[in-house]
């Protein structure tokens, strides 16, 4: 009989449903929040809002485009953490009462792991190549930068993690900086790839092992643009798309930087990467290029699956389920989790 997961996904701004059959995708329904960004920023209580009003009819449109009925359903796989804790909750909360109405077990799923583990969904139409274990994992996004070593699907060791901001977060705030919008990673992507990577040098740190620091190439921007503007106020207009290209490569050759230090010290050669920032063409660019330079073989993941979705946290639930494990009616979510 066919393992059919319901995977929910409720960590930020994005609520999100899929269903799979045995690890294959059968659908995977996304709803974004816009109200964010006039802000600049994720707000945590119109997150929670917009969750609740998103929940259901996301849950009922994977259901329906799965071609399944909810009674088929083997499973609820649901992101416990970290994210913030009103979104969470309310995913937690529906994940609950489904369980308990369709009688089917609750699986907790760790929110990064998902993002570690979403190029292993499997698709129909899609060659469906998979990184072998062990393997290394450059998984960047807002809130998260590490390098993991995946000894299994439910194996993760962190060989280095950043001791500040994430890329992702310097992404975003550079670009509030800049009055570029949010989210900032889309946005210096595009204008960076109009721009002169090497016209500008931006701090990087030295940071001991494969741990990363961001805060003071975000800084070095911060200050470097102030005293320009000073002298020409017309400076970042003129000049941003040269200072996106900069500020990106420089992100990326900090990534890059530790990852390849974390290859050779590892001799694995299987890399792959993941997590929001995991869309940006500089660093998939970057990734295949150091791949092709020093013999690894890289997996990097479809767009869809960089964001915030369910299928990640259904495919993670899938292998937790299969080795057993269950949640109690008891879970609650928890804005940072202790461990991957």
């Amino acid at each position: 009989m066919a393992d059919i997961i319901l995977g929910i996904e409720s960590s930020c701004d994005d609520t999100s449903a899929a269903v799979l059959r045995d690890g294959w995708l059968l659908s995977n329904v996304l709803a974004s929040q816009e109200v964010h960004k006039a802000y600049g920023g994720v707000i945590p209580e119109l997150a929670s809002r917009a969750h609740q009003l998103n929940i259901v009819p996301v849950v009922s449109e994977a259901v329906s485009r799965a071609g399944i009925a909810l009674s088929d359903i083997t499973a609820i796989a649901f992101t416990r953490g970290p994210g913030l804790l009103g979104s969470l909750l309310v995913g937690t909360s529906f994940a609950k009462a489904l369980s308990l109405s369709l009688g089917c077990p609750l699986v907790e799923v760790n929110h990064l792991q998902g993002h570690i583990l979403a190029g292993f969904v499997k698709q129909y139409d899609k060659p469906n190549e998979v990184p072998s274990f062990p393997y290394l994992c450059l998984l960047v996004s807002g809130g998260n930068s590490q390098i993991v070593k995946v000894n299994s699907p439910l194996e993760f060791e962190i060989l280095g993690q950043t001791i500040d901001d994430a890329v992702g977060e310097a992404f975003d705030k550079c670009s509030k900086l800049m009055g570029l919008g949010y989210p900032g990673g889309p946005v210096i992507d595009r204008l960076a790839r109009q721009g002169d990577a090497s016209r500008f040098s931006f701090a990087k740190p030295h940071v001991p092992g494969l741990d990363y620091s961001f805060s003071g190439v975000k800084t070095s921007l911060l200050y470097f643009v102030r005293d320009e503007m000073a002298k020409d106020p017309s400076f970042l207009e003129n000049n941003k798309e040269d200072l996106c290209a900069s500020f990106q490569k420089t992100l990326i050759d900090i990534l890059m930087d530790k990852l390849i230090k974390a290859a050779k010290q590892t001799g694995i050669r299987d890399i792959a990467i993941g997590g929001g920032v995991s869309a940006n063409s500089g660093l998939r660019e970057r990734v295949v290029r150091e791949g092709e330079k020093r013999g690894w073989r890289t997996f990097l993941p479809e767009l869809k699956f960089t964001t915030d979705n369910a299928a990640m946290i259904a495919i993670a639930g899938y292998y937790h389920y299969l080795n057993g494990e269950r949640s109690g009616l008891d879970v609650a979510p928890v804005s940072r989790a202790a461990e991957l």
